[in-house]
């Protein structure tokens, strides 16, 4: 193999399929990229749950392929100066050349590199907007559990339908979902995407650049296709919570303030929230108060105000002050409006111009 290729377009690459390589020692292969040089030149890597491949432009003197530890390949490029880098084989080790500088990085045999499946066969088949995949999944990601012991919990729900998709994310202390119309161009489906592969995909996806991407899927994968960009996951078997049942209809109790007042009243709470990470919420509507209480014996205690426009029933309730900030980041309205149900009932936050997310939130007892 020998190939002449621009260094930010291979490094571009290789720092991406670094990110999905094995971790197993045992499986040496899994730590490695995967070059193939035919018409044009691939990069992949698995870590058998998720897989890339990556399509890079070059110019093509030898056609071969060779497997070369992932991280010890993007170290190389990154340290190299020139605009362009000479790759090829020697003695079945990978010879790296640019503007007077040679490595050689010792190879695995690539023989033993596992086929990647792309779906060919996918039972749904769909097309949408690039970044609303990525705002979706962002919009939802924090609430998802971070233990697979119960799968469906461990992932991001996707629903795709024809005048809109839904991502949604639980981890039963939690949810929060996304609705974005006018994304789809085709196609409908659900799946359930693992947390790590999710985030994963939205790095991906971040450094595409087109409209639209496809996406495959079956009974045990997920393909996403952008750009010369392929990438597939295994997705859960489960069945999500029908969480619409939780969601509180009708409220006794509503405030609406703004986001960033909500969020720095939180940050100075989360000084004296103590271990447990404790944080109240005080509603008192008739005397126009909206405050926040937090105290550790070892710290301290701290009450604060903030404007808001509340009504309802006055309401003294508790809450993981993680939980409760979580979701500033994911809501596009500069005023949220939160929906009080009851002092065991769960909270509600939905922005006061964006009616396509919600965030639910269920109190602590103390």
């Amino acid at each position: 193999m020998k190939l002449i290729i621009v260094k930010e377009k291979i490094l571009s690459a290789a720092v991406m399929a670094e990110r999905i390589v094995g971790k197993k020692e045992s499986l040496p292969i899994l730590s490695c990229i995967l070059f193939e040089a035919g018409s044009a030149v691939s990069i992949r890597s698995t870590n058998l749950e998720a897989g890339i491949d990556i399509e890079v432009a070059a110019e093509i003197e030898e056609r071969g392929r060779i497997a070369v530890p992932a991280s010890i390949f993007s170290q190389t490029i990154r340290s190299i100066n020139s605009d362009k880098v000479v790759l090829k084989t020697d003695s079945e080790n990978l010879v790296v050349e640019s503007r007077g500088a040679r490595t050689l990085i010792k190879a695995i045999p690539h023989e033993e590199f596992p086929t990647l499946s792309w779906g060919d066969d996918g039972k749904k088949n769909t097309s949408i907007s690039r970044l609303a995949v990525i705002k979706g999944i962002q919009s939802v990601l924090y609430s998802a559990s971070h233990s697979m012991i119960r799968p469906e919990l461990g992932s991001i729900r996707i629903s795709i339908k024809k005048e809109e998709v839904t991502f949604a994310a639980t981890d039963s202390f939690r949810l929060a979902e996304r609705i974005i119309k006018r994304a789809v161009s085709s196609g409908e489906g659900e799946f359930l995407v693992p947390l790590k592969h999710a985030a994963e995909l939205v790095y991906i996806l971040e450094r595409g650049s087109c409209e639209h991407v496809k996406i495959h899927t079956s009974d045990s994968q997920l393909v996403v296709l952008m750009d010369s960009t392929r990438f597939v996951a295994r997705v859960v078997d489960g069945i999500f919570p029908n969480y619409a049942e939780i969601i509180p209809k009708t409220f006794t109790t509503e405030a609406t303030i703004l986001k960033n007042d909500f969020a720095e009243m939180l940050r100075k709470a989360r000084v004296f929230s103590g271990n447990d990470q404790y944080v109240g919420l005080h509603v008192y509507p008739k005397k126009k108060i909206f405050s926040a209480t937090a105290q550790s014996p070892d710290v301290g205690e701290t009450s604060d105000s903030i404007d808001a426009a509340v009504s309802g029933e006055d309401i003294d309730i508790n809450f993981h002050i993680g939980y409760l900030s979580d979701f500033v980041t994911a809501i596009d309205s500069d005023s949220i409006t939160l929906g009080f149900s009851g002092p065991n009932r769960p909270l509600v936050i939905r922005g006061a111009s964006d009616p396509g997310f919600t965030y639910l939130v269920m109190p602590l007892n103390r």
